[in-house]
């Protein structure tokens, strides 16, 4: 795989594969999402030609960054990376993490059942690979089961937290690394005038009705679980306000802070 931001171009046109038959991701920031991610799936005879093409294209002035999947060992036929561009675009829908441009998925080409079976592997390469590189928008969203008490749920989560603002109450899981604020939870309504850090994040969860209004009761609340990079980004949504998550969140049963819990999860050093 071979990785580049737009303004590098130039760069990977002297590698010599990047003129082969293959597969491309374009990614880039969503604008109509503060944390969103817009991505793009493509194929083509001369990988370079299409990503040149695109840095022309108006149409696609999200993207800053491609990474091209062009294999050593296999030999990638027309309708090996037309099945690879439309099983990837499903799957990018699936995991739901991104907005993906392209639209619909492309009807999968007849193949030999052999050759499925080859590109079914290596899609199950590309998805190991592609997080590492970050480019995350096939990882699957983690699954949430919180508990009653607080404790460790089996999968690799944290104990369930919670916090309070005024009468809204929210509770939250870290799990696989990221931070959920889970369904059922509340939020102020009215935010605070000296408001900033996660307001537009805010106003995007409404739009999407992630977060609706519950009548006369001056709150928020989450129709679903809300996946957010920082537990003082879950904070400042369910307050309205500026808010510390590291010491805002507490555990549910021994009332320990995220931070002290996050601190808790390093290996103790005997030499300090």
């Amino acid at each position: 795989m071979l990785v580049s931001a737009r303004t590098k171009l130039a760069e990977l046109a002297k590698r010599e594969e990047i003129t082969r038959t293959g597969i491309y991701i374009l990614a880039g920031p969503d604008p109509e999402n503060p944390i969103g991610e817009v991505v793009y799936v493509g194929e083509g005879d001369n990988v370079f030609k299409r990503l040149a093409s695109h840095d022309r294209d108006e149409k696609k002035e999200f993207w800053t960054r491609c990474v091209a999947v062009i294999s050593k060992d296999l030999n990638l036929t027309k309708a090996h990376v037309r099945y690879l561009e439309s099983r990837l675009i499903s799957m990018g829908y699936a995991a739901g993490r991104a907005k993906i441009h392209n639209g619909t998925a492309p009807p999968l080409p007849p193949m030999p059942e052999a050759d499925v079976a080859d590109m079914e592997g290596f899609l199950e390469h590309i998805e190991l690979v592609l997080p590492v590189l970050g480019f995350s928008f096939l990882k699957p969203k983690p699954t949430v089961r919180p508990t009653t008490n607080g404790s460790v749920d089996p999968s690799d989560a944290s104990p369930v937290f919670e916090f309070s603002s005024g009468e809204a109450t929210a509770k939250a899981q870290e799990i696989n690394g990221e931070f959920v604020v889970l369904k059922g939870s509340t939020a102020t309504l009215k935010p605070w005038a000296s408001w900033t850090s996660y307001r537009n994040l805010r106003a995007q969860l409404v739009d999407e009705k992630k977060l609706v209004e519950i009548p006369a009761k001056g709150l928020l609340r989450f129709t679903e679980d809300v996946y957010l990079t920082s537990p003082s980004a879950g904070a400042a949504i369910v307050a309205a306000v500026n808010t510390n998550g590291r010491t805002g969140w507490k555990t549910c049963d021994t009332r320990q802070t995220y931070g002290d819990w996050h601190q808790s999860q390093f290996p103790i050093d005997d030499g300090e």
